[in-house]
């Protein structure tokens, strides 16, 4: 390996380390000690529990001066769209069902629930993702699982646990797929949310996470298609490299 790739992983292995010695420490102090106990605000005390991986990209970022790619709009001319499709729909849907089913409207509920994913994927995939991309995807979906899994703090081999980890290895899988399609926060926050949205699943949780699948996905693929007929139609001679599902950077 020559000596200036050398280089750039020793940095990108002390960027990752520094990243998650911090969202590590800081999940087990919001987490695991009386730390926040006298913090009365819900929102605010979760947002806290789940802040360890943003702060932990945000210092590795400036400590090693690492390009970080991923934005809220991501692929987008504006925010306006994914905000509405991504984070304004399942806020109305799921608040609209509640309140016709429970009588309830936990509309603070969701949007706490969006902000929690978004601090965790600022992380996952804005930070990690890329910096893993040079190894074999396969290697670089089972390193985020397994780091992903470990900050949580749950250890115990239970059933429960075990099925967590499949969960995460599924979305490490899913979410960075929507990571690479959409390169948007709004979107993988989104997509994170859904594991907290319906913890419980049954025929009404069923059916709102199918609906928002379906119209996330076509969502996705329609703007997906429309982006490479424009690129096609400034460039023809790109179709081979469009043919094969990956555009040349």
């Amino acid at each position: 390996m020559p000596t200036t790739e050398k280089k750039n992983w020793k940095t990108t292995v002390a960027a990752i380390v520094v990243f998650y010695v911090i969202a590590i420490v800081l999940r087990f102090m919001t987490n695991k000690t009386h730390l926040l106990e006298n913090v009365n605000v819900p929102v605010l005390k979760t947002l806290l529990q789940g802040i360890g991986p943003a702060v932990g990209a945000l210092v590795a970022i400036l400590a090693f001066r690492i390009p970080f790619k991923m934005t809220l709009k991501g692929k987008h001319s504006n925010l306006i769209f994914p905000f509405a499709i991504y984070w304004l729909l399942p806020m109305v849907l799921i608040s609209v069902v509640a309140y016709f089913a429970k009588g309830t409207f936990p509309i603070v509920t969701v949007i706490t629930i969006l902000l929690y994913g978004l601090l965790e994927e600022i992380g996952w995939r804005g930070f990690l993702q890329p910096l893993l991309s040079p190894l074999p995807k396969i290697a670089s979906i089972l390193i985020v699982t397994v780091l992903w899994f470990v900050w949580h703090l749950n250890f115990q081999m239970t059933g429960a646990n075990i099925l967590f980890f499949f969960i995460l290895l599924l979305g490490s899988w899913g979410i960075g797929l929507v990571a690479d399609k959409t390169n948007s926060l709004l979107a993988v926050a989104a997509f994170h949310s859904l594991n907290n949205f319906f913890s419980e699943i049954n025929v009404r949780t069923g059916i709102l996470l199918a609906v928002l699948l379906t119209v996330w996905i076509v969502y996705i693929v329609y703007t997906d298609k429309k982006k490479r007929e424009i690129a096609l139609d400034k460039n023809p001679n790109s179709e081979e490299l469009f043919g094969t599902g990956f555009v040349e950077k």
